[in-house]
């Protein structure tokens, strides 16, 4: 159960669902329940194809690159190190989120399934390193197929947060949900540096 845990954390942090549900509820202010139920539909659908394209095919994306086992897991710690600093002090993280040219461009956009909510922030750079960086570490099938599942609970839970997205943030607030991230991030960073730990042990530089 200790790959399925921080797979769940790891996906829970770098997805951000609270964060998430934030920014869906307000770019979908002015949207029927009914619109609001296809966005959210289609941009999870899309992101955790694209997040399990890249947990398939990830040793073959880091051969064709030269990059080892050591080196990802080295640079992905440290990645996710940054995302938990930000989530610590509640801190807007490029590496989760939108930048602010992005969130004025979907402002303008009719549908933002597909942009920005499945890409980049759904399946961002954070969310994408992480499920490279789990699968490729996974040491056996079992592993691996825990991983992915773990990925595919995370991006459910995200959809039914998007689903309740108002009612959510009218419970919690902004900082109900600014505590949950918080709280999170203390437990990402300490496993962003047992990433950075274990591939400087991996890469035989230091004994």
């Amino acid at each position: 159960m200790e790959i399925v845990l921080i797979s769940l954390t790891t996906f829970f942090a770098t997805i951000g669902p609270p964060d998430i549900a934030l920014v869906f509820a307000a770019l979908t202010k002015n949207a029927t329940a009914k619109e609001r139920f296809i966005f959210a539909t289609r941009g999870i659908l899309v992101a955790t194809i694209i997040l399990l394209f890249f947990g398939w095919l990830g040793d073959a994306i880091l051969s064709l690159f030269g990059i080892t086992i050591a080196a990802l897991r080295t640079g992905g710690g440290i990645l996710l190190l940054l995302i938990a600093i930000d989530m610590v002090f509640a801190r807007h993280s490029g590496g989760t989120g939108t930048t602010k040219e992005e969130n004025a461009e979907a402002k303008k956009s009719d549908d933002i399934s597909i942009f920005p909510l499945a890409t980049p922030l759904l399946a961002g750079p954070g969310a994408i390193s992480a499920v490279i960086l789990l699968t490729t570490g996974a040491q056996s099938q079992t592993e691996y197929w825990l991983v992915m599942l773990a990925l595919v609970l995370i991006m459910f839970f995200t959809w039914t947060m998007l689903l309740l997205a108002i009612p959510i943030q009218k419970i919690l607030g902004v900082t109900g949900l600014a505590v949950v991230s918080r709280i999170v991030g203390i437990l990402l960073a300490a496993l962003a540096v047992q990433f950075i730990f274990d591939g400087i042990k991996a890469s035989g530089l230091i004994g």
